[in-house]
């Protein structure tokens, strides 16, 4: 389906869903939200082209902070690179381990309760994200609780901080409940007594996870790989508190821009480079893969 097909049926829905009572008692909260997210991202790009180093926001137009960027004497290319590279490794990552637990979840613990079951993974996230990576560091850092049980078996702990593997390790383990909820509610989508049929018919295991189970709980499966995606792209704390800085992410320039070099257009620049990207990824994949068919929709 062309893409320009999917947005039209997107805002038929949406125009359908407006006009009914439900979407109108929704439109303050609908006029909050968009004033919450538009208002930034439309100041942020008339910061982008405004005059380096200047709060010149829309009283001024200046190329000069794209040019820095894509200049061949900046490295900041590295940043975008190790970023996008960090979030789909992590999000492959992700896939691979959160599929089998959702399918083991929902076969032991039922429809329901798996997904009650799945709400104790979010628990972790009431706790402030930067508190549980510094508990990461105690417990792998020099002197910490991985090194004194080495120790005391007689042998050195292993040095494993400030590393990219332990800032994807530390990505992996921040973003898990965003994979695994979405996943569990797209294998919830699966109905046994399809799969029970296609057993009894002589489809071998193999082939019924990949031409039934698969395709059922694909819908839940690429949520989860999108939130992950882009909310590891837009991470920062792992890479400077486990990573210790050993590879400098985008999100850690454009913190840089804002603030210690007090130049706003330049980290303007670097977001919405960074917006697009991830933007043109997110359609990429959405006009490459067929939703309405992975929904059962003709």
């Amino acid at each position: 389906m062309d893409i320009s097909k999917k947005f039209g049926s997107i805002r038929t829905s949406f125009q359908e869903f407006i006009r009914s009572k439900g979407g109108k008692c929704a439109l303050p909260v609908y006029i909050l939200l968009a004033a919450g997210f538009l208002a930034p991202l439309f100041m942020v790009f008339g910061f982008s082209f405004a005059t380096p180093r200047t709060y010149d926001a829309f009283t001024s137009f200046s190329l000069e902070n794209f040019i820095h960027i894509f200049d061949g004497s900046t490295s900041v290319w590295r940043s975008y690179v190790w970023s996008i590279a960090l979030a789909a490794c992590v999000t492959a990552i992700l896939a691979v381990v959160c599929y089998p637990i959702a399918v083991g979840m929902v076969r032991i613990f039922g429809r329901k309760t798996s997904s009650f079951i799945s709400i104790l993974f979010v628990f972790p996230l009431f706790v402030s994200e930067n508190v549980r990576l510094y508990g990461w560091i105690l417990f792998f850092g020099k002197n910490g609780v991985l090194d004194g049980v080495c120790k005391f078996l007689g042998f050195n702990g292993p040095d494993v901080l400030f590393t990219p593997e332990m800032t994807a390790m530390g990505l992996a383990y921040s973003f898990l409940p965003y994979m695994l909820f979405p996943v569990i509610m797209g294998v919830n989508l699966v109905p046994k007594d399809l799969l029970t049929a296609a057993r009894d018919l002589g489809a071998s295991r193999l082939r019924t996870w990949w031409q039934i189970e698969l395709p059922l709980a694909m819908p839940g499966v690429l949520i989860g790989m999108l939130l992950t995606f882009v909310l590891a792209t837009g991470s920062m704390s792992e890479s400077k508190i486990l990573g210790g800085q050993s590879i400098i992410v985008i999100t850690n320039d454009i913190d840089v821009q804002f603030t210690f070099s007090q130049n706003w257009p330049q980290g303007a620049a670097l977001a919405v480079i960074l917006t697009i990207l991830i933007g043109a990824l997110t359609l990429y994949a959405f006009k490459k893969i067929d939703l309405d068919k992975l929904m059962g929709k003709a």
